[in-house]
């Protein structure tokens, strides 16, 4: 069973994926894969930013759209605190979490505990570093964590000398985000010196402090390579989530010469995403300020997509260079002069990198191997 976020999320293709590849990395290594996932009444919506009955909402159409696409009709449940129910009955959901030999919780999202306390075996999965564990550590987030045989996350430093996420106590295993690499096939790219990314420019969580540490969201990284347009050969497009009154923001990245797009209209499901990754020559991105300033080791599961369809990425260093090769076809900077010089060595090759990335995704983010390592750990007794 995994529990995990799509209707919380409609219109979000790239988080779509992020659920997907564990559904369908499992389903490759011969089990049978259900999916829960679990909203209130007051998030759901028409689409149009107004409020909507569960039952007539986008976040429902959503849910029943992505299973029915990837084959999870009958084996799915979205279970809403208003009592209402999409796909599998509340009673069968019960009897086979019972059954399941695990329950993979990404991000900790099933949190009802007579559910919890069905199955069998429980593992954690983070996704949010840092966030997850400082909210813990303050006490402002529900503590779930307790309620799971085994917690993994992405911050592949964690408990490292140098990386400053809490460690709450908990044994953490590290593992990545998979991905299915049949899902994502190298394809010919366009235009090689397009680099693009798909990005939320402030998210849902603001700044974070932990222990007199002050971490800043993503916009603030980006804020400090608005300029990276004007000085390289190389053109920049984001399909970018930024509310309409962010004006300043909006006129600074027009002024320095990126090019702005929907991120619902060009990668609102798993297809039209993909399409998007796939169009695009290469990927440039920074990083939330609490991975980058704690040195988790954090790395996108966008990222890993770029690279399995062979795109170079250009993205801002977490620290996962102790764990990932670096130079070619992943290229990683932590300066303003280092992105430039990034930039360039990507154009100037952009074969090679483009061979070296898909050769890095095959490596280390292949689902086969990730989540076989992942179950090793999730099943030892």
């Amino acid at each position: 069973m995994v529990a995990g976020a799509l209707a919380n999320k409609p219109g979000s293709g790239g988080e779509a994926w992020v659920r997907l590849s564990w559904i369908l990395g499992l389903r490759r290594l011969g089990f049978d894969v259900w999916f829960v996932e679990q909203i209130t009444a007051s998030t759901c919506s028409d689409g149009g930013g107004r409020p909507a009955a569960f039952a007539d909402s986008v976040n429902r159409a959503f849910f029943r759209r992505i299973t029915a696409t990837y084959g999870l009709l009958g084996r799915a449940t979205l279970l809403c605190d208003d009592g209402e129910v999409e796909g599998v009955p509340l009673a069968t959901l019960g009897d086979v979490l019972a059954g399941a030999d695990l329950l993979v919780n990404i991000s900790g999202h099933l949190t009802d505990r007579r559910l919890l306390q069905t199955t069998r075996r429980r593992a954690f999965v983070d996704i949010d570093p840092g966030f997850t564990q400082i909210w813990h550590a303050r006490g402002v987030a529900d503590d779930l964590l307790r309620h799971h045989d085994s917690h993994f996350t992405i911050a592949e430093n964690i408990a490292r000398p140098g990386c400053r996420i809490p460690t709450l106590g908990l044994r953490w295993q590290t593992t990545r985000q998979p991905v299915v690499l049949d899902d994502w096939p190298v394809v010919p790219a366009a235009a090689s010196d397009r680099f693009t990314s798909v990005a939320t420019w402030r998210g849902l969580y603001g700044p974070l402090e932990h222990n007199g540490v002050r971490y800043d969201q993503k916009l603030h990284q980006f804020r400090r390579f608005l300029e990276l347009p004007g000085k390289t050969r190389a053109r920049f497009e984001l399909a970018l989530d930024i509310d309409p009154a962010e004006t300043p923001d909006l006129e600074a990245l027009d002024r320095q010469g990126w090019q702005l797009s929907d991120p619902r209209a060009v990668a609102g499901d798993p297809e039209s995403f993909r399409e998007y990754v796939q169009g695009s020559g290469a990927e440039f991105s920074t990083a939330q300020g609490v991975y980058v300033d704690t040195r988790s080791g954090w790395f996108s599961d966008r990222t890993a997509r770029y690279l399995a369809s062979g795109r170079p990425a250009l993205v801002q260093d977490t620290g996962f260079a102790r764990t990932l090769p670096v130079g070619v076809g992943l290229v990683s900077f932590r300066t303003f002069p280092e992105a430039i010089a990034g930039v360039e060595a990507i154009l100037s090759d952009h074969a090679s990198h483009s061979v070296a990335a898909r050769s890095i995704a095959e490596a280390y983010f292949d689902s086969d191997h990730v989540l076989g390592r992942f179950l090793d750990g999730a099943c030892a007794t």
